[in-house]
């Protein structure tokens, strides 16, 4: 099946579809997480299922994925054609582990600020998140880590 001048986009068009400036979409097809073709005079046209891919792009920053890694999930999914069920099943199993690990993350933060505001006092000596044992206490006095000092690392 060939596509027509009307399956296709322009950059612009392509932009005022996704939301995406002109610029980001350069920058993702430079990634390789989508593609165009190239007119006769040099002008990029995409087919219409790029915008799916760029969809897909956009909801796996939002669950947390970085550019590399939707650049890889979206190596396994075609780049010309709507992926079917089986396909978007496989990458929703990843993502459902990338979420729930989040969701771990999230929750272990939230009893460590509750306990922290929580107790009203806002210690450094008691602080669950950055300065437990008052172990700042041992590079010098004041707030080491606002005057530019890193948390060690096993505290992070």
């Amino acid at each position: 099946m060939s596509l027509t001048a009307h399956d296709r986009l322009t950059i612009g068009e392509l932009a005022a579809r996704s939301g995406l400036a002109t610029s980001a979409l350069r920058y993702y097809e430079e990634l390789g997480l989508i593609h165009s073709e190239r007119t006769a005079g040099g002008q990029r046209r995409y087919k219409r299922a790029v915008l799916r891919r760029i969809a897909f792009i956009r909801a796996a920053q939002q669950v947390g994925l970085t550019l590399d890694e939707a650049r890889a999930a979206l190596a396994d999914l075609p780049a010309d054609r709507t992926p079917n069920a089986t396909e978007w099943a496989q990458v929703a199993r990843a993502w459902q582990r990338r979420i729930d690990a989040q969701i771990a993350d999230l929750e272990r933060l939230r009893t460590r600020l509750t306990g922290c505001i929580g107790c009203g006092c806002l210690s450094l000596t008691r602080c669950r998140l950055y300065n437990p044992a008052d172990t700042a206490a041992q590079t010098g006095p004041g707030a080491r880590y606002l005057l530019g000092e890193d948390p060690a690392p096993e505290q992070r």
